[in-house]
């Protein structure tokens, strides 16, 4: 059973950096697509970024040059590094992971979903 778990979430003030991390078990992280989303208050789940196997990503308009995805392939973890936090990327923050290889910012194309962590970022 594939399982994935969020973790590193927290509150930062404006400017600030978190890294998120998402430990998958039961699904090995470096054969599928992985893709982080959250969902602000009040919002819709949005997409925030994808790494393929292949280690390309992208990334959405609003946090290109803040966020980047890597993945220790060892630790079985995909990890969200996010820096110059803005009040505006206050959310709960969901790993997902797909049964394909391609990169897609669509939810419904991803079957397997963590709990979430909670960022909140303070002006």
């Amino acid at each position: 059973q594939v399982q994935l778990v969020e973790s590193g979430g927290g509150l930062v003030q404006a400017g600030g950096s978190l890294r998120l991390s998402c430990a998958a078990s039961g699904r090995t992280v470096s054969r599928y697509t992985t893709a982080w989303f959250r969902q602000a208050p009040g919002k819709e789940r949005e997409f925030a970024g994808v790494v393929t196997p292949t280690g390309y990503t992208r990334y959405e308009d609003s946090v290109k040059g803040r966020f980047s995805i890597s993945r220790d392939n060892a630790k079985n973890t995909v990890y969200l590094q996010m820096n110059s936090l803005k009040p505006e990327d206050t959310a709960v923050y969901y790993c997902a992971g797909a049964d394909f290889y391609y990169a897609s910012s669509r939810e419904s194309d991803y079957n397997h979903w963590g709990q979430g962590t909670q960022v909140t970022v303070s002006s």
